[in-house]
Formats: C-alpha cells, sequence, structure tokens
C-alpha cells in the first residue's frame, strides 16, 4: 500500500500551525509584504467549498479612509453588543458583569493592522444548488474554511489574524457598494505582532474557559445531560 503521509517534519508543522493559531487584536503597524499577503490569500483559495462553488470574496482595503469608516461601524455594534449582554444579565444566572467585562475587552486591531480585509459571500448563490438544497448554510461554512486555511497560512508566515464579526452586514456591504444579494461575513485584521497570545485571549482575559474534547464527543446518538 502507498503510503500518502508527511514527513514527521511536516506533520509536526501543520499540527503546531493548527495548536499555535490565534484570534489576534494586538498589532504592529509594519507593512505585509505584497508577496506573503498573495500566498495567503492562495490559501484561502485552495478551500474546499460545497459543489465547487468558491463563495468566497476579498475586497482589500488600502484607503485610510475607508478603513476609519470601518472602525466606526465596528464600534457602533460593540457598544450595541454591550448593552444586549447587559440585557441578558437581568435574565440570565451567572452572567454578572459580562457587560462591563465586553467593553473592557479589545474585540479589534483595525486601526493598527498592516492589512484590511472584508470576506463575503458571493452574490447568485441560489444558482449553486448542488449541496445546498437542504442545508443552504453551507456557502458560509465553505468560506469559514477559506479563511481558517488564511489563518494557518499566516500563523505559518508568522503572521498575526483577526477575524471581526462584529459589525452591521447591511451597513458594511452598502459602504463597500456590494450587490443587494452578497453579504459580508468578516472584517480580517492580519499582520506582524510582537507575540502570539499563550492561550485565546478570551481565556487569558477571563471571559470564558474550554470545554475539553471528550465533553464534545459522542457515539451513535446525542448524549443527553
Amino acid at each position: 500500500m502507498q503510503d500518502h503521509k508527511f514527513s514527521d517534519i511536516e506533520i509536526a508543522a501543520v499540527y503546531r500551525a493548527i495548536v499555535e493559531r490565534r484570534d489576534m487584536r494586538h498589532f504592529l503597524p509594519t507593512p505585509v509584504e505584497p508577496e506573503i499577503l498573495t500566498k495567503i490569500l492562495q490559501a484561502a483559495h485552495h478551500a474546499p467549498s460545497v459543489g465547487l462553488m468558491q463563495p468566497w470574496r476579498f475586497i482589500r482595503i488600502s484607503d485610510l479612509n475607508l478603513r476609519q469608516y470601518i472602525h466606526k461601524l465596528v464600534d457602533e455594534e460593540r457598544v450595541k453588543t454591550a448593552q444586549a449582554i447587559g440585557e441578558y444579565e437581568n435574565t440570565a444566572i451567572g452572567f454578572d458583569n459580562k457587560s462591563a467585562e465586553f467593553s473592557r475587552l479589545k474585540v479589534e486591531g483595525i486601526l493598527d493592522c498592516g492589512e484590511l480585509l472584508v470576506v463575503a459571500l458571493c452574490d447568485k448563490r441560489e444558482q449553486h444548488i448542488f449541496g445546498r438544497r437542504t442545508l443552504p448554510e453551507m456557502d458560509l461554512a465553505s468560506v469559514s474554511c477559506a479563511i481558517q486555511n488564511m489563518w494557518l497560512a499566516a500563523r505559518a508566515e508568522g503572521l498575526g489574524m483577526g477575524w471581526v464579526s462584529i459589525f452591521d452586514p447591511l451597513a458594511l456591504a452598502k459602504l463597500l457598494d456590494m450587490p443587494s444579494d452578497a453579504k459580508p461575513i468578516a472584517v480580517l485584521c492580519l499582520g506582524h505582532v510582537n507575540s502570539f497570545y499563550k492561550e485565546p485571549m478570551l481565556i487569558e482575559t477571563g471571559w470564558t474557559t474550554a470545554k475539553p474534547l471528550e465533553e464534545l464527543v459522542m457515539e451513535n446518538s446525542w448524549q443527553h445531560t
């Protein structure tokens, strides 16, 4: 039988990138080399997609005024998110002070990162039926695979990346002149960092904890607790 395995060194590198990938919020202003940006976007374009629809679209934000507008949209939604968390606090048990904690979190690095990219679902997605007739959200799953490829490639290149999802998609789509049936799903901050978080930032800041794998794996049926 033919051995299709990578070498031990190559396998270790793949797993290292997976384990050390972080959702970064702190960046240095150092520019990202154009050839590295191209390699990272190529990594995204190698992602699997349902029916090979390749629903990802990337908009590189090189205009500094536009970057400021996007930051404003994110900041507006950050305030609304804090308010929504506060409203939930009034009804939830064990959720005290989360609104204040959220307000102190750094949730983006839009004004600091070397490159800013907006990732969107393409328009005319209704034409793609293969694999989406019962699960139309598989277009979003496909774009998520592309973003994960970018994250791993960026980490391997020594760059940090942060996925910002705190924004009004309709407002951002209008700002970027997107077709009415396209949808932005991510503002990606990409760039050089001083260091990578030892743990995911939300764990380091005490916002939450991670569940162990054994709590999330079931066999043959759903395990009700």
